[in-house]
């Protein structure tokens, strides 16, 4: 499958699977909810301490599934990660991603002060994945 089919597919849809490498190279998993931007990178907002973000601070490749409502057809597309720093500062370069990740995948929040409040307590960072492999079936 070539990437365009495959990322014009996940353009349709906001929930997948994200899939890291574990330490002991076994695979991590975690449902996500994920926006993909005109530049063609997918963004997820991940907080600093869960699996993922050390896994991809250690192993930069993930794979993301999505699938149909139906369940009868995928995509999976295997990407180079990249991880911003963890939110520090409510006006930083990371809020200000997070802002635009969460009006992609979401649309307006009720309270942005709120918001950039809570990415710099949570420690929030964007993960970004740049699709390198795709594949999948009934797209």
């Amino acid at each position: 499958m070539d990437l365009k089919t495959a990322l014009d597919f996940i353009g349709q849809r906001k929930n997948g699977v994200l899939t890291t490498q574990k330490r002991d190279g076994r695979p991590q998993l975690s449902n996500i909810t994920y926006a993909l931007g005109q530049d063609g990178i997918v963004r997820i907002s991940v907080t600093s301490g869960r699996a993922k973000y050390f896994n991809l601070q250690r192993d930069a490749r993930a794979s993301l599934y999505v699938g149909r409502e139906d369940f009868s057809g995928y995509v999976v597309i295997d990407a180079d990660a990249g991880v911003t720093p963890p939110a520090a500062e409510p006006h930083d370069a990371t809020v200000e991603e997070l802002i635009t990740l969460y009006r992609a995948a979401a649309g307006e929040h009720p309270d942005w002060s709120e918001f950039r409040s809570v990415m710099v307590s949570d420690r929030r960072a964007v993960v970004r994945l740049r699709a390198v492999h795709a594949y999948g079936t009934g797209v």
